[in-house]
């Protein structure tokens, strides 16, 4: 009985200690990306780039945008591969002249899926680097420049905003810092400023009519941003402040005249206006008054500008600075009349409070 159990335990200790060594010198199996599984599986990499052209032209815009982020090799051969001449040609959109409103749509639709392909297939890159690759890429487009289309319904600036605030959308405070200097820089655009703001009110009235539109609709416009318009107005004194927040959301003259889309300088001097013509420019003052926060801006600095806008070109009619700090709310609107009457000017204080 003795040796029986010897034996079986025998047996069982070569089996345990076997089946343990098979066990020891099983093969490892390695974990892998799923990017690395895509391209040892596939043939894609191993294609001729004309070949791998031809596919990329059978994908639209957003497809190509998901495809940029399969792997850093797929993603440097669409970099190669929309920097062509062909793929310019065929994708970037120069006609913004559209009759009706669809192809408008459209065309705005199609650049904001263009700015989702560079947002995605640049993502690798440091930011003055993106920049740099994504204007570079981009032709000289007239209706994307200041002054060099004057046709009335152009679309380019509407398509080149949908483009840039696609493109930047989730970016931090620092990298939108880039973006603003270097969209200055591209475009002369603080030099376009100077330019416009050394006139008299309403001399240039083409080059302010330009400068509105292309802020408003590239940079600020449909989603206000308190960012791009501090931005704009800091580098300027106060009365340069204020001129530039007039022609940026100030009263423009009505459709019904023959210089539709003019700003109306002298509207405001002779007669009270609607509360709709001074309905911007009393959000844009909003929205300044609360970023108060930001280095260099503070209460004393938005009643300065306050009171240099409602004397441009000269002392408005009364109404109109009344119906605006009404517009502005309660709040702004005590602080003035507050800091009226500490100055002494009570005689302004019971004109405005009879409007």
């Amino acid at each position: 009985m003795v040796k029986k159990a010897l034996r079986s335990d025998s047996r069982f200790t070569l089996m345990y200690s076997s089946q343990r060594h098979r066990r020891s010198v099983a093969p490892t199996r390695s974990i892998r990306t799923r990017s690395q599984v895509v391209l040892s599986s596939s043939s894609l990499h191993t294609l001729p780039p004309e070949v791998f052209n031809l596919i990329l032209d059978q994908l639209s815009v957003l497809e190509i945008s998901v495809f940029s982020m399969v792997s850093k090799e797929i993603n440097q051969c669409i970099l190669d591969y929309i920097s062509t001449v062909a793929w310019k040609n065929k994708m970037i959109i120069q006609s913004f002249h559209r009759s009706t409103y669809k192809e408008q749509l459209s065309t705005i639709g199609h650049y904001r899926s263009l700015g989702v392909l560079f947002k995605r297939c640049t993502l690798l890159l440091p930011t003055k680097e993106r920049l740099k690759f994504i204007f570079k890429t981009f032709p000289q487009i007239p209706c994307f420049m200041l002054r060099h289309c004057q046709i009335p319904n152009c679309i380019g600036f509407s398509s080149c905003g949908v483009f840039l605030k696609t493109l930047i959308a989730g970016w931090d405070e620092l990298e939108c810092h880039r973006v603003f200097n270097f969209l200055c820089e591209l475009k002369n655009l603080l030099q376009k400023v100077e330019a416009v703001i050394a006139a008299k009110p309403g001399v240039r009235r083409y080059q302010e009519v330009q400068f509105r539109l292309f802020c408003r609709q590239v940079l600020l416009d449909p989603w206000l941003s308190q960012f791009w318009l501090t931005q704009l107005l800091r580098p300027w004194s106060v009365v340069t402040q204020a001129h530039l927040l007039f022609i940026l959301y100030g009263p423009q003259l009505p459709e019904v005249s023959l210089h539709a889309g003019i700003l109306g300088w002298q509207g405001l001097l002779e007669t009270g206006l609607p509360h709709t013509s001074l309905w911007d420019l009393a959000q844009a003052i909003l929205l300044l008054n609360g970023k108060l926060e930001v280095k260099g801006w503070s209460n004393e600095s938005m009643l300065a500008i306050l009171e240099e806008l409602i004397v441009i070109p000269q002392p408005w009619h009364v109404e109109n600075v009344a119906r605006l700090l009404v517009l502005c709310g309660s709040n702004l609107c005590y602080t003035v009349l507050a800091s009226k009457a500490l100055n002494g000017r009570l005689q302004e204080i019971s004109r405005l409070i009879v409007y």
